[in-house]
């Protein structure tokens, strides 16, 4: 996304593209919905920790490691193969978002560093910074055209000044640019996936639009597949006021996903006490 040029404020420009405006109609009656649920008011802990796990299933999913939700449930040690790494990687992405929110709107690029440095897990040269020209980056489920080390650097910069100074955007557009333009620069040699997802994460929750998070967008995410999504963020890359349109409503619809998820939980929950 280019954040250059005469509009101050880039990010809310996108809320008059075609279509995003009832997007984020639609996605704020379906979280108004849910935090409305008699059992938010007296549960909402319990949803909050049950999102989290469908959350983390979810955006693992999408990195390659799809595993049923009990599995996760069942498991206590991710350090075997790779799909067990990915698993525990989100997991860990996801307990770590909610410690985060304060120092987002200071300090983006600190936040995303950490992101990367808690997913990778290892103590490598790579691990919590942006990649340097020449080095490799291990993303093989997006096969998009990779931006260059310099290019990669400036729009990151950009992306870190759009956050900390702030946009009168909802905040599904803001949420919806910086996952789309983290997956397509990919700043990190690994789990840029990973990190993308839980931005989006802190950006919905952060913004108060989603504030006890129990709106898991990587579950809507992961529902509507694999294909759909990459498809999406090719529509983001493209830079077309329709294919940005089409990912902001994409992510919307995510929202809406996980919105139907603890919603599901809710009334389990509601069942279960009567």
């Amino acid at each position: 996304m280019s954040t250059t040029g005469a509009n101050a404020d880039p990010l809310a420009a996108l809320g008059s593209l075609p279509g995003v405006a009832e997007s984020v109609e639609s996605v704020r009656k379906a979280v108004d919905r849910v935090y409305g649920h008699r059992v938010m008011r007296r549960r909402s802990n319990e949803i909050t920790s049950e999102a989290a796990l469908r959350g983390a299933r979810g955006s693992a999913a999408l990195s390659g490691a799809d595993w049923a939700l009990e599995e996760v449930r069942r498991r206590t040690d991710f350090s075997g193969d790779g799909d067990a790494r990915v698993m525990g990687a989100a997991l860990r992405l996801t307990a770590e978002a909610g410690q985060l929110l304060s120092v987002w709107r200071q300090s983006p690029l600190r936040v995303l560093a950490r992101l990367h440095l808690v997913a990778a897990a290892t103590s490598g040269d790579e691990v919590g910074r942006p990649r340097l020209a020449g080095e490799p980056v291990d993303e093989p489920l997006v096969e998009l055209p990779l931006p260059g080390a310099d290019e990669m650097h400036g729009r990151l910069e950009g992306l870190s000044e759009l956050i900390i100074t702030g946009s009168s955007a909802p905040a599904l557009v803001t949420a919806a640019v910086v996952h789309g333009e983290l997956l397509a620069l990919r700043p990190f040699a690994s789990h840029n996936g990973l990190v993308a997802r839980t931005a989006e994460r802190i950006v919905l929750v952060g913004s108060g639009l989603d504030p006890k998070s129990v709106c898991p967008a990587e579950a809507g995410h992961a529902e509507l597949g694999r294909a759909a999504y990459l498809a999406a963020l090719e529509g983001y890359v493209s830079g077309t006021p329709d294919g940005m349109a089409a990912w902001i409503a994409h992510c919307g619809r995510a929202v809406e996903l996980g919105v139907r998820e603890s919603t599901a939980v809710c009334e389990a929950l509601q069942r279960g006490a009567a």
